[in-house]
């Protein structure tokens, strides 16, 4: 008996053949904690958020009390599909020590927005608030990322400078940006957070 006319195929041009596993991307499974700290730059980070997670990272976020005055924890929740950390008093997953925990387990910590104050309380060695103490329960291999974020002047202080010179120097941390543009404060300069893809990137990159 003949074979009847063939179904049409009808995925979109230049999607892969249905039976064709999805490829692993470089991320898959890599362990990344990204922290924010308060500035309206915290809107870029849901993004970067949103890429780790579809490139098929384990993505924990963490939270300061300020960065959740510009964007909810449940927005970063619904994104990586874990509990935030917005408390040092925090244990949602792990019965005790939630800080140490992360601060093991993650391969990366991105730091974005990265203020400057939580710079210089990174830089003088604080731990009382949730980003701190993760931080600086790392061990000493794993990798930093940080995206600072800020006001040009800010920016441009020799106090800033020496606060991030002290964090790439002696703890060997990394940063990428900031850029030059417009920014909250109606101002042009540097400062600016860099996008959301430009720091995808640079996770990439550390991680390769």
């Amino acid at each position: 008996m003949p074979a009847g006319p063939s179904e049409p195929d009808r995925r979109q041009p230049g999607s892969p053949p249905a039976n064709d596993a999805a490829a692993p991307t470089p991320l898959a499974d890599r362990r990344i904690a990204v922290a924010l700290s308060g500035g309206i730059a915290c809107y870029k980070s849901a993004t970067l958020v949103s890429r780790l997670a579809q490139a098929g990272a384990d993505v924990r976020v963490l939270m300061t009390d300020a960065a959740t005055r510009f964007v909810t924890p449940l927005t970063f929740q619904s994104l990586s599909g874990k509990p935030v950390l917005t408390s040092i008093w925090q244990s949602d997953d792990m019965p005790d020590s939630q800080h140490v925990g992360v601060a093991r387990s993650c391969e990366l910590l991105v730091i974005a927005p990265a203020s400057a104050d939580l710079i210089a309380k990174l830089a003088a060695g604080l731990a009382n608030d949730v980003v701190c103490l993760v931080a600086a329960a790392l061990p000493r291999e794993t990798p930093v990322l940080l995206a600072p974020a800020m006001n040009a002047q800010m920016w441009e202080s020799p106090i800033t400078q020496r606060n991030l010179a002290t964090l790439r120097d002696l703890l060997g941390w990394q940063t990428v940006g900031p850029d030059t543009g417009w920014q909250a404060c109606r101002t042009m300069g540097a400062g600016r957070m860099s996008e959301a893809e430009t720091i995808f990137d640079a996770v990439c990159k550390q991680l390769a």
